[in-house]
């Protein structure tokens, strides 16, 4: 037989489960053995079982409580009562509450056999099944963004339409709503998508250093230009740049950027001759703009040019049905990283789940669904395993502002860390260059 088994053989008689686990070993099948039904869900807990052999009848817990208790936990773990002859009834009732088979005592090799045969015809089926259901269950995503509340299908339905243009897209979102990626899927499905896709994180860079990344520069144009080197305006042409929080970059250069985009021309550093580029730009941030431009922070004229079409991403507070969705794959994700056998979150903590505010939005949810699998000694994660975030509370004398919020959390994860600003920002999912505006902007401090 091509299909080899794992197998639990659960009995509280000795002599039968050695004659099983033997036979089941000689057969090429992986096989363990439980003396009791809270031995066998220990085991079933820490790792999974294609199929349990359970006996109806054991002390404290008898098989028929076992099967419930598989059935209602793992409903894809195959279970066979095993029976003396005058349990057959009982054996019949398992099969009700969703037995696969039952074997009689004392076996026949060739009953084994059967039993066995029609297992692996079962297992086959529910891996096929699982299959079918991955596919359809692709339905909810779109070129990695996941999600299938009204909001999300909503931008399913837009980004094909808006991919066809080639005008400026400005994606305004909270941080770790995946901004990128819906710039991405923008990408893939226009006619540029042949060509290349260049993200660059405006905050990260310091402003000389992102006009030469932008611009290129020619040899000794400044201290250490050692070679002349193309600008990313230069490399895209033919495809699309992303501006990640572009509302973090300078006057002059929303100057510099608005020239580029209305002449489609680029100047390297040092150099006189302007060379053509072609490229469409999608920007996306997480400030309000036009707060900004009325501040005299963003320039008007700028922001309508890279504003031609607008896509907002809601934060996850606002999309919760899409939190089941988000945490089974990165429990997958990282279950499969890791090669841990976790794989299911009790219906405790998904509501749990659900309940929390998610300041830091999907990013921070993959951050928790991750910690909770490294850190698990189970297969199922519970409450417990995730400590790590804030309880709910519900919101008094009205519900705090976003920036609120924010600052809160980025306090927070700056004192968790002993204000380690790298860690941090790892944590946080942004670069160590916004982490200290934003230390700077709430005006945080050590031992507040």
């Amino acid at each position: 037989m091509d299909e080899k088994l794992r197998i639990m053989v659960v009995d509280d008689e000795k002599i039968v489960r050695e004659s099983l686990y033997h036979w089941f070993k000689r057969e090429g099948h992986s096989a363990e053995t439980a003396a009791s039904g809270l031995e066998a869900l220990e085991k079933l807990e820490r790792a999974p079982f294609d199929v349990l052999f359970v006996d109806i009848k054991m002390p404290k817990m008898d098989g028929l409580e076992v099967l419930r208790r598989v059935k209602e936990g793992y409903p894809d773990t195959i279970v066979i009562i095993i029976t003396a002859y005058g349990s057959v009834e009982s054996a019949v009732e398992a099969m009700k509450f969703g037995a696969h088979d039952y074997l009689l005592k004392p076996f026949k090799p060739d009953q084994l056999a059967l039993v066995i045969e029609k297992t692996v015809s079962q297992v086959k089926l529910t891996s096929r099944y699982r299959y079918v259901k991955g596919l359809l269950d692709k339905i909810t995503r779109f070129d990695n963004i996941i999600g299938q509340s009204p909001p999300m299908r909503e931008l399913f339905e837009v980004i094909p339409e808006v991919a066809q243009s080639d005008s400026s897209i400005l994606i305004t979102g909270e941080t770790g709503t995946g901004k990128e990626l819906v710039a991405k899927a923008i990408h893939a499905k226009s006619p540029r998508s042949k060509g290349p896709f260049i993200a660059i994180n405006c905050g990260a860079l310091p402003d000389t250093l992102l006009e030469s990344e932008l611009f290129g520069h020619q040899k000794g144009a400044f201290t250490g230009a050692d070679r002349a080197r193309k600008g990313f305006l230069e490399v895209v042409s033919g495809g699309t740049l992303f501006l990640d929080e572009i509302g973090e970059i300078s006057p002059k250069m929303q100057v510099d950027l608005l020239r580029v985009l209305e002449e489609k021309k680029i100047i390297r550093i040092g150099e006189r001759e302007p060379i053509e580029v072609d490229f469409r730009l999608i920007a996306s941030t997480r400030r309000d703009l036009p707060t900004a431009i009325s501040d005299g922070d963003f320039r008007e004229d700028f922001f309508y040019r890279i504003n031609v079409i607008t896509l907002q991403i809601a934060p996850l507070r606002k999309r919760k049905e899409d939190i089941p969705l988000l945490a089974k794959h990165f429990l997958n994700k990282y279950s499969r990283e890791t090669t841990k056998h976790v794989d299911r979150i009790t219906p405790e903590a998904e509501g749990f789940l659900k309940r929390y505010d998610w300041p830091g939005n999907v990013r921070e949810l993959e951050n928790a669904i991750e910690r909770a699998v490294v850190l698990s000694k189970k297969r199922t994660l519970g409450v417990e395993n995730f400590s790590c975030l804030n309880a709910p509370t519900a919101p008094q004398n009205g519900a705090r502002t976003l920036k609120e919020r924010e600052k809160e959390y980025v306090q927070e994860i700056l004192m968790e860390n002993d204000w380690n600003v790298t860690r941090s920002a790892q944590i946080l999912g942004i670069n160590r260059v916004t982490l200290h505006k934003m230390i700077k902007r709430y005006r945080l401090q050590r031992g507040q």
